[in-house]
Parts: structure tokens; C-alpha cells; sequence
């Protein structure tokens, strides 16, 4: 057993809503002790700057000089994860000395496949990070200073995880499956599938042999959110109450469903905005929340597809696993068994934050976090980049 290291990761994933912290103890390989965990709720007047640094993002793809409005609410997103950490470990009484490193996400603005930008073969520099676009790769951007968190914190922060498998051809996620490894280690069922609920919906296929398949399926609640956010003010459909009550237009879901992505073999990944709502512009609030969701619970069931050998278990985290109906709509599609995370031992909404400090441990032992089967890397690489506190 290697030396069992305490780290804290931090997630801010694509549904914005604000920055999961959580511990554990962990050797990066098998031993893994899940510690305690909290979410800071971004105000709803800093997510909205996220969303419009996200719309400016595509300039990236254009532009070789310093986007300065993206440049500062780097340092504010920046600012806002130390003060998590800050508060997550003055409520558990945890004391700077005690970690040995912070797993650091940061915030996803773009992440684009490379076959849909022009080819450059070179970094496109921005301060203070470049995004890279290779041959056959991802152009993906997290905003977030990892040097300027482990100055702010006083703890060493692992951070920029996507950009070695990026540059190496690799989609650059998703990036949790060796994490759901090691937490499915515990389970009776093979295969299984952890499934992952966020703004973007992901898979980790987990064989008999512990072999990993992990891709993105499509959309999860981003679609969903914005309808939401577009007719009723609100961020999320509650417990899918309000797609429980309209009518699903199944011809409109197939024409999501004829997009390219579909038909893609795995590894793949996606961008938030990949899928627009102009489709079901003309619904009612019910019709379009019932159609989108049964968009997401129909591409999530088509993973089915690429898998080497049907789950018998389906283990769902993320915000998703709260919407009833959606998770009524997978049960009926996969045909198999599906149980939100905390029936299977797991937290559902740290579990991605978890993974970022197991990541982060794996990374300061050089461990491998990305494969061939989970984001197309040429072989297991391992990545990240260490910040060392002042």
C-alpha cells in the first residue's frame, strides 16, 4: 500500500451553480476514505458573469491577445474557490498542515473538439494558462489560477488535469473514471455504470476486469436549466415537476438525435452549449421541458450501444439524480437496473469534487488519470500541473 495522502477537491462543473469542496484519505490506488464535504453556492449575480464569459469564449478560437475580461473573472473565480476552502476547513476544524494538496478543477468556459476548429498547431497564448489546439485533440479552457489558490490557501494545488491529454490527442475528459473505479471496487454488480448528471451527462463503463469505456452521452440538465431559466425565472425544473406535466414530442427528440455527435464511437466529449433550444422554441413550459428531458434520458439510454457488455447496475450522481423525472425516463429506456449514488455507498454530489483530490494525489505520485478507454489517449498518461504554496 502506498503512502495515504488527505487531499480536498474542488469542482465547479457546467451547471455553474457554485463550488463542491470535499475530503478524503487516499493512496490514489485502492484505499479510499470519504471525509466530509460542502457546496458554496455561487450568487446569482457572479454566475451570470460566468455565463457571459462563456459566450465570450469562442474568441479564443480566433484570437492570439489577452482576453481581459475572461483574465479577471479568472482571478474572481480564483478568489471565490480559496474562499471556500477557507470556510470548509474553519467547519471542520481542519488545519492547513493537514493537507497535502488541493485538487483544483476550475471553471470550464470551452471545450471543443478539435476537428471543429481550424487546425493551428500551436498554443493559442492567453494570460495567464494557454489552451491548446492539436491534431486530432480538444481545445479546452478552465478558468482558474492555480498558483494564485495555493498562495491564497498556503496549500500546494494540482491543477490544469485536462491539458497533458489534450496535447496529447486526447479528448481531455471526462477525466473521474479511475475515481469510480476505485469507489465500484466495492460493488457485487459487473458490469457497471457509474452515471454522471451535470450540465453535460457522462458514463464510466466498468467491466468484470475493472476496464474502463467513459464518454460523454450528451446533454444532462443544461437544457433543461435554460428552458427553465427562459420561462419560468428559475434555475431547474424541481423534481421534474414541470416536465411531468407536459407532453413529450418524440418526432422533435429524434431530430436532436440525428445530430453527428450520436453516431461517434467513444471516447468523446462535449461542449455545454453543443445542443440549442431554438428546436422547441414555439412549446408551452411544459411540452419543451418534458421533450428536453426525454432528449436527455434518450441519449443517456444510446451509450448502451458502444458498451462491450450491458450493465447490470446503473449508479446515477449529480444534480440529475434529483429530477424524478428524468430518472424515470432513464429506468424506462436502459432496461436495467438505476439507483441514485447513496444507494450504492456513494455521495452524489461530491463525488466529482472527491474525484478531483484523488486525481490530485494520483498526480503528485505519477500515476496515470486518463486512458485509452476513457478519453482516447494514446496510452495512460498522467497530468496536471503543481503549484507549490508560498
Amino acid at each position: 500500500m502506498g503512502k495515504i495522502m488527505r487531499a480536498i477537491g474542488l469542482m465547479s462543473g457546467t451547471s455553474m451553480d457554485g463550488i463542491d469542496v470535499a475530503l478524503i484519505e487516499t493512496d490514489g490506488e485502492d484505499v479510499v476514505e470519504r471525509g466530509p464535504s460542502q457546496t458554496r453556492t455561487y450568487p446569482k449575480q457572479f454566475r451570470e458573469q460566468i455565463q457571459a464569459g462563456i459566450k465570450e469564449a469562442p474568441v479564443l478560437k480566433h484570437r492570439l491577445d489577452r482576453p481581459g475580461r475572461l483574465a479577471e473573472l479568472e482571478q474572481e473565480i480564483t478568489r471565490q474557490h480559496a474562499d471556500a476552502v477557507r470556510w470548509f476547513m474553519e467547519d471542520h476544524g481542519i488545519k492547513i498542515g493537514d493537507i497535502a494538496a488541493i485538487g483544483f478543477h476550475g471553471q470550464t468556459i470551452l471545450h471543443v473538439r478539435a476537428p471543429r476548429l481550424a487546425r493551428t498547431g500551436h498554443a493559442i497564448e492567453w494570460w495567464p494558462r494557454s489552451a491548446r489546439v492539436d491534431e486530432g485533440g480538444t481545445f479546452t479552457v478552465q478558468l482558474g489560477d492555480g498558483r494564485l489558490l495555493a498562495n491564497l490557501t498556503g496549500i500546494d494545488v494540482v491543477y490544469d488535469l485536462r491539458a497533458a491529454d489534450a496535447a496529447a490527442g486526447g479528448e481531455g475528459a471526462p477525466l473521474a473514471p479511475v475515481y469510480h473505479r476505485a469507489l465500484a471496487a466495492k460493488l457485487p454488480e459487473r458490469p457497471v455504470v457509474v452515471l454522471n448528471i451535470g450540465g453535460v451527462a457522462n458514463v464510466t463503463w466498468i467491466g468484470r476486469d475493472g476496464a474502463l469505456l467513459a464518454f460523454d452521452t450528451g446533454p444532462g440538465n443544461a437544457m433543461i436549466d435554460d428552458w427553465m431559466l427562459r420561462c419560468r425565472g428559475v434555475s431547474r425544473d424541481e423534481d421534474g415537476a414541470l416536465a411531468a406535466a407536459g407532453r413529450v414530442h418524440d418526432d422533435y427528440v429524434m431530430q436532436y438525435l440525428r445530430h453527428s455527435y450520436f453516431g461517434e464511437p467513444p471516447p468523446k466529449s462535449l461542449d455545454r452549449n453543443a445542443f440549442l433550444l431554438e428546436l422547441v422554441e414555439g412549446f408551452s413550459p411544459q411540452d419543451g421541458a418534458a421533450t428536453l428531458t426525454a432528449f436527455t434520458a434518450t441519449s443517456i439510454a444510446r451509450a448502451r450501444e458502444h458498451f462491450p457488455e450491458q450493465p447490470k447496475l446503473w449508479v446515477v450522481s449529480g444534480g440529475g439524480r434529483r429530477n424524478k423525472t428524468l430518472m424515470a425516463m432513464i429506468a424506462e429506456r436502459v432496461e436495467s437496473a438505476v439507483a441514485p449514488a447513496e444507494a450504492a455507498g456513494m455521495d452524489g454530489d461530491a463525488l466529482e469534487a472527491e474525484a478531483w483530490a484523488y486525481l490530485a494525489v494520483r498526480s503528485l505520485k505519477g500515476l496515470p488519470i486518463t486512458f485509452p478507454g476513457t478519453t482516447g489517449a494514446p496510452r495512460p498518461l498522467t497530468g496536471g500541473v503543481l503549484a507549490t504554496a508560498k
